[in-house]
């Protein structure tokens, strides 16, 4: 059997994303088009790129490795590193400064002349942001929020951390609103005064990572806010650049999540939520006193889902935002939907002027880009099936189409009028090609994608089948793109299995009811779901053998596999679960909460959903894998449910990865972490790896 060599190509193209230009930046007038993309498909030094769309000239505004080089030769760069490069970048309004950081560093280039500087700020450097007028640059280091001015003089701490459970210009819960991550502070735009996010963790609970292969090594202390337990008190401050700082205020005890701010043309502005996430807030602030009115508010008798980019306002001061009715999510204007009925809201890309840029669904494969004009309504940017996206300003559309040929997309830069100007991709072939069926399944009609091996000829032979989903909350497997992970479940069935990924409840882009089904049960439906994609699959494809049916998973995804061998050991005959969350309690507040409520008030929810409880019942051979570095998925949880098992008495097999963290797709342990679970999926499903033709 010829070796394959995807998983080693992984490694190479970081999952295929080196050579990929993102991280556009349109400049007012249209004339400029920055971005960020590595030279080649497996070089991991990522560039900050501008484009002229009227020539189609591309040219290096930051080169991490020749900036490393320079100064090694000036002797201003001990210990400095390249890294992975630059990892993001920001601009002033004008796009003729870009500040990002670097080996720790805080680097400024201006985009007309290319010049490029380190300027002495205080590291390590994190997330640096030019004013609007592009005379300072605000960045966080060590807790502190600091501006510097554009010409390297005046660094200075406008918000100091009190102590050490402290920080300013942070606030991991605004990424939930923020198309483009989470933010911790927002410029005014007259570059007077910022809006800055205060972090105090004092309450949370402390854990520990420890490095079992290193004694010596004292353990990682963590700050992890778990289901029923207190969250960190977030903040929001009005700071002037002479140090002075007013306090937003608003009910905190009702509304302790702050999911989104910003700093418009009309205020500042914050989004809060409730703990139980039903109730969600725009918040007006005024910047004197600190004192804030209500904008809206929106209620949903579950949770009221964040859409990125929403809440915003269109420059004459209307309230974009989204409303659930009758199955649909619509965009609203001022309340009023300006969608039509079907048509799922995904996210607001921008907003110029009273026109706005947003991503939507039909078809729940696909997600497409519409612009919403307030003359002309709802009109739709992209046609070819895919997953699109883009960035518009100054009449230059960058439009980024993800679809199933290959992996990273295409990206074009459109003008009314010009000919359009492709974005360079320079992302790898990949070494397989995909041999894939699209399918809907059964009466919900379940998006499914069936792979087989390319070797294999209908009715030469029945195959074993590998349940590949992630199957329910806020995450899509089936999509009409390709990227790593179809490209896997593709290297999968090269190894002798019928890969079948389905998207069951819970999942998007298929209306707020859809999503909603897994309230209160997280792996119910979901689970009911893959067992009818099976018998929906093998009844189209005879040489599916549904008795030897497997399953995998990674996350929520790893504790579906698990749970389908401990509910369902009738049609699930092998699990390999990654990552699992086992004990519902010991995950993250915002999210188990979101779907289990509090567990002090529902507690058979989480005893429901715990598979500790579950683990007497396992009769069939299940591998446990886990990083023992990982910080979002404790190792507790695969170590508990492998300790409620020998209590048990139910043999069980377990991987243990040192020095390994959440995702470890894509780093240098892909490709044995990747065939060891397809010898233990062969060697209990029958495969005789001798005979797989590949």
């Amino acid at each position: 059997m010829a070796t394959l060599s995807l998983p080693a190509q992984l490694v190479r193209t970081r999952n295929f994303t080196l050579g990929v230009p993102g991280g556009f930046t349109v400049a007012p007038d249209g004339a400029a088009v920055l971005f960020l993309r590595s030279r080649a498909g497996d070089d991991p030094v990522v560039c900050l790129w501008a484009l002229d769309p009227g020539s189609g000239r591309e040219r290096v505004l930051a080169d991490p490795a020749k900036l490393l080089l320079d100064a090694r030769a000036t002797g201003t760069g001990t210990g400095l590193g390249v890294g992975l490069g630059i990892g993001a970048y920001a601009t002033d309004q004008a796009a003729g400064l870009a500040a990002f950081a670097l080996a720790d560093g805080l680097w400024t280039v201006e985009v007309a002349g290319g010049r490029v500087r380190r300027l002495p700020a205080t590291g390590p450097v994190t997330d640096p942001r030019p004013d609007p007028g592009g005379r300072r640059i605000a960045y966080g280091s060590g807790g502190a929020l600091r501006v510097i001015g554009a010409d390297g003089t005046g660094d200075q701490a406008i918000a100091a951390p009190e102590g050490p459970d402290v920080a300013y210009g942070t606030a991991e819960h605004t990424g939930a609103t923020s198309p483009g991550g989470p933010r911790g502070y927002w410029w005014a735009p007259d570059g007077a005064r910022l809006l800055v996010a205060r972090v105090d963790s004092a309450a949370v609970g402390r854990w520990h990572l420890a490095d079992p292969a290193d004694p010596g090594a004292a353990p990682r202390v963590l700050r992890y806010a778990a289901a029923g337990t207190p969250n960190a008190e977030v903040t929001l401050w009005v700071a002037g650049l002479d140090g002075s700082r007013t306090e937003a205020r608003w009910d905190r005890g009702a509304f302790e999540y702050v999911v989104g701010a910003g700093w418009d043309a009309h205020g500042p502005y914050a989004v809060v939520q409730s703990r139980d996430q039903r109730t969600v807030r725009l918040l007006g602030i005024d910047p004197g006193g600190g004192r804030t009115s209500v904008l809206s508010e929106q209620h949903d008798d579950y949770w009221v889902q964040l859409v990125p980019g929403l809440p915003a306002r269109t420059g004459s001061g209307a309230l974009l935002a989204h409303a659930d009715r009758q199955g649909t999510r619509h965009l609203t204007v001022d309340g009023a939907a300006v969608t039509p009925p079907g048509l799922q809201l995904r996210a607001v890309l921008g907003v110029e002027g009273e026109d706005v840029l947003f991503t939507a669904s039909e078809e729940p494969t696909e997600t497409h880009l519409w612009t919403y004009e307030a003359a002309g309504g709802s009109r739709q940017l992209s046609v070819e099936p895919g997953v699109h996206s883009g960035v518009r300003r100054g009449g230059t559309l960058v439009r980024v189409a993800r679809c199933a040929d290959r992996p990273g997309g295409r990206a074009v830069v459109l003008r009314e009028g010009k000919p359009a100007v492709p974005l360079a991709s320079r992302a790898e072939r990949p070494v397989l090609d995909e041999h894939a069926t699209r399918l809907v399944l059964g009466p919900r009609e379940l998006r499914a994608v069936l792979y087989l091996p390319s070797w294999h000829r209908p009715g030469s032979g029945r195959l074993p089948v590998l349940a590949d989903p992630y199957g329910g909350t806020s995450l899509q497997r089936v999509t009409a793109e390709q990227d790593r992970r179809t490209l896997v479940a593709q290297w999968f069935a090269e190894q002798g299995f019928a890969v079948l990924v389905a998207d069951g409840r819970g999942t998007p882009g298929r209306g707020p009811g859809w999503e909603r089904e897994v309230y209160g049960d997280l792996f119910g439906p979901v689970l009911d779901d893959q067992v009818t994609a099976l018998y929906e699959a093998a009844r189209l494809h005879p040489d599916l053998d549904l008795g030897r049916v497997g399953i995998r998973g990674w996350s929520y995804s790893g504790a579906l596999a698990a749970m389908a061998v401990l509910r369902r050991p009738d049609v699930f005959h092998a699990a390999v679960a990654g990552a699992g969350v086992t004990d519902q309690r010991l995950y993250n507040t915002h999210w188990r909460e979101r779907f289990l409520g509090h567990p002090d008030e529902f507690p058979q929810a989480y005893e429901e959903g715990s598979l500790l409880r579950a683990a007497p019942r396992l009769t069939r051979p299940l591998l446990l894998i886990h990083g023992l570095a990982d910080d979002n998925v404790h190792p507790a949880h695969t170590l508990r449910l492998s300790s409620a098992l020998l209590a048990a008495g139910r043999p069980h097999e377990v991987l243990l990865l040192p020095g390994a963290g959440y995702l470890s797709i894509g780093t240098a342990i892909t490709e044995h972490l990747l065939r060891h679970q397809v010898r233990f999926l062969q060697r209990h499903l029958g495969v005789d790896p001798k005979r797989v033709v590949c």
